[in-house]
């Protein structure tokens, strides 16, 4: 499980650690920083999929993505005695990413992207990769430290030594570690870490317009974890009702609609969701069903996988459904929280409540000042110890 999440310089996020909990609820007003927050946990993830730079340079490279504030605010700033001015910078621009875990047997890792070093490429304006670490416990120590990579160069802890080992082939400036060295025998860690990360899973928006694909019959084949836009759900329905938990699958959809039960309709190879409910001659069909029952069924057959992820990261689920229907969903998560650490942002006041009932809830409240994104409901005690590699 991850204890904190820490993220400096992107965005509205000039330096912010998150208290992480099995289940944790990221919130505040418009424009506060939440989006920020769900933003750099998917670039975190696409670190393990080699993707973390092509994904920066689709938002407009470090110059759109960087805090465009000052490197640090002066107690005049703060107080309103002086305008908000820059400073002279003390260190190197970049942008760095990170997480921590909660026991000795936890990893944790950290990531530095700054700007590139001038050199004959058509490629110069891409992002480099300056330094990652990666750990073992909640803070990085010179102690806890395994593997160590600044630059193209890329060192080991040794197993039983305990020394560091050099490892011989550069790693691309453009490239992960986590892509480019991946020995099981060596850095088994790294591997470990790389497989848990790879295996995160975000949902943001399904589809239900009139041509959503969730609405269409579809081919169907065992389906344990729900596409990113729901194009699978008749067949991700159908497997958690084999090889899942069907009964689950019915306390859901009677908790949200009393009476109603789903039936997945097999026409040959093709899957296709029904949906009976009280007083109707016929079940109905996915095309047939309002755009917030659609996106319900799509959450239920996110959360009730039959294979749960390390982490479920939840982005504004409250989207097009009905205030009545948001304490249903909070219970769905919260069940899905015994399986997997979850992490939702969210603004619905009755959803949060909902959610509140839950016994290991960590609550953030993001709120913004001079333009810099920061925890309203914490004082210090409350935050991790953050300590990030020097560049």
């Amino acid at each position: 499980m991850l204890s904190a999440l820490a993220i400096a310089n992107y965005r509205s996020l000039r330096q912010l650690t998150v208290p992480l909990g099995r289940l944790t609820v990221v919130t505040g007003p418009n424009g506060s920083g939440k989006s920020s927050v769900y933003r750099a946990m998917r670039l975190l993830a696409e670190i393990a999929n080699g993707g973390v730079i092509r994904s920066l340079v689709r938002e407009g490279g470090l110059a759109s993505t960087l805090w465009a504030g000052p490197e640090r605010f002066s107690a005049a700033m703060l107080r309103g005695d002086t305008p908000v001015q820059g400073t002279v910078r003390s260190e190197p621009v970049n942008l760095r990413l990170g997480f921590s875990g909660v026991e000795m047997s936890d990893f944790g890792y950290a990531i530095d992207i700054g700007l590139p070093v001038p050199r004959e490429t058509a490629f110069g304006g891409d992002p480099e990769i300056k330094r990652e670490a990666i750990w073992s416990g909640p803070v990085l120590r010179p102690a806890t430290q395994l593997v160590d990579r600044k630059g193209a160069a890329l060192r080991l802890r040794g197993e039983r030594s305990g020394s560091w080992q050099a490892v011989g082939r550069p790693i691309a400036h453009f490239a992960s570690m986590m892509t480019e060295y991946a020995d099981p025998h060596a850095a088994p860690e790294m591997l470990a870490l790389r497989e848990q990360m790879r295996s995160w899973r975000f949902y943001d928006h399904f589809r239900s317009d009139a041509d959503a694909p969730a609405r269409q019959p579809q081919l169907g084949t065992y389906t344990p974890v729900l596409a990113n836009d729901g194009a699978d759900l008749a067949a991700a329905l159908q497997t958690i009702r084999e090889i899942g938990d069907g009964e689950a699958l019915d306390r859901a959809v009677d908790d949200a609609f009393p009476g109603a039960r789903i039936q997945v309709r097999v026409n040959e190879d093709r899957f296709e969701t029904l949906m009976h409910q009280h007083g109707l001659l016929r079940p109905l069909t996915a095309a047939e069903l309002s755009d917030g029952t659609l996106r319900y069924l799509l959450w239920i057959a996110a959360l009730l996988t039959p294979r749960p992820p390390a982490l479920l990261v939840l982005n504004e689920p409250e989207t097009s459904l009905h205030p009545d229907l948001l304490p249903a969903l909070g219970r769905l998560i919260a069940q899905a929280a015994r399986g997997s650490q979850v992490i939702v942002v969210s603004h619905a006041a009755r959803l949060i409540a909902a959610l509140e009932d839950s016994n290991d809830l960590q609550s953030v409240v993001l709120e913004k000042r001079f333009g810099e994104t920061r925890i309203a409901n914490l004082d210090m005690s409350g935050i991790p110890h953050w300590a990030w590699p020097a560049r």
